[in-house]
């Protein structure tokens, strides 16, 4: 049996005049590809499409790939609205990127004084410039390390233009960040104090890192869908990978003593929040205890017991 959708704009006009018709037990994936084969300037990843809104909301649920057209109660005739996601690149090639750039922007501070600071003689290195290019070093090899490793993407693609945004966040506020710290007149806060507050920075990478294992592991091969994350920091935080990251930076800010650091600190974390707040509703949402769900355990969002 068959079924025929209409495929509309946001604006309402059609963009099929004759509709897809497509198997009624078809999936997502089908009905991206037979999009495709109609309107080839759309590829999959460009696409995204949503049921009607429910009264009162403003857009409707986005169909997802791993699902049936039944699964959304669609049916002949039923109305589907289309919307172009632009140019797309892979998440990894992002993440790649956005990454290798704070690695080998704040060395060339730390390495070339002469160029970078004209005019001012570049005395030696003390331990907590030493130190502090040791930690930054470390954090994004194994952001790097992760990509290629650990993490799993839930999209494969993402808007080429976040490429772009992405890369001159990170690369912008490397060298923001390494200018001050390795600047000529730093002066250096207490020896003892830097190297017990990068202690415990490492101490947040590694938790960081345990979080995003956990992460990683939640959804064995060949399942799909959202699993409530349990252990280790899971069992009290929905995003404790967020705090281990926010808190290893707090502590290199406090080991660096720079404002700069501090204002690197503060807007990641402001990003963060944001994911964070969304994350925790969406799983509240999904397990919400009713028709035999589960129910979201009461958890602090991110930094208890503060948020």
């Amino acid at each position: 049996m068959a079924v025929k959708l209409q495929i509309k704009s946001r604006s309402g006009r059609d963009i099929l005049p004759d509709g897809l018709l497509l198997p009624s037990n078809a999936t997502v994936e089908e009905l991206r590809a037979r999009f495709a084969e109609l309107k080839p300037k759309y590829p999959p990843s460009r696409q995204r499409f949503t049921l009607p809104p429910r009264e009162g909301a403003r857009s409707g649920e986005a169909l997802a790939n791993g699902k049936r057209l039944s699964d959304y109660g669609l049916a002949d005739g039923s109305v589907l609205y289309f919307k172009d996601l632009g140019p797309q690149i892979g998440y990894a090639t992002v993440f790649f990127w956005e990454y290798l750039g704070p690695l080998l922007v704040y060395p060339l501070f730390y390495l070339a004084p002469r160029l970078l600071y004209p005019g001012l003689k570049a005395p030696e290195k003390s331990v907590v410039q030493n130190l502090a290019l040791a930690y930054w070093s470390f954090h994004y090899v194994k952001r790097l390390l992760e990509t290629a490793f650990v993490h799993k993407f839930s999209h494969a693609t993402m808007p080429v233009f976040n490429l772009l945004k992405n890369c001159a966040y990170y690369w912008m506020f490397a060298a923001y960040v390494a200018y001050f710290v390795n600047h000529p007149l730093y002066t250096p806060p207490p020896t003892r104090r830097a190297v017990i507050a990068l202690a415990a920075a490492m101490l947040c990478q590694f938790a960081n890192f345990r979080c995003h294992v956990i992460l990683a592991n939640l959804r064995p091969a060949g399942t799909k869908g959202y699993v409530v994350p349990r252990g280790f920091l899971f069992n009290f935080i929905t995003c404790p990978n967020y705090t281990a990251e926010i808190l290893g930076w707090v502590c290199f800010t406090v080991a660096t003593q720079t404002a700069a650091a501090g204002l690197f600190t503060l807007v990641g974390a402001a990003q963060m929040a944001q994911w964070a707040i969304g994350k925790h509703a969406r799983l509240r949402k999904t397990f919400d205890g009713q028709e035999g769900r589960e129910k979201y355990p009461r958890r602090w969002i991110m930094l208890p017991p503060f948020f």
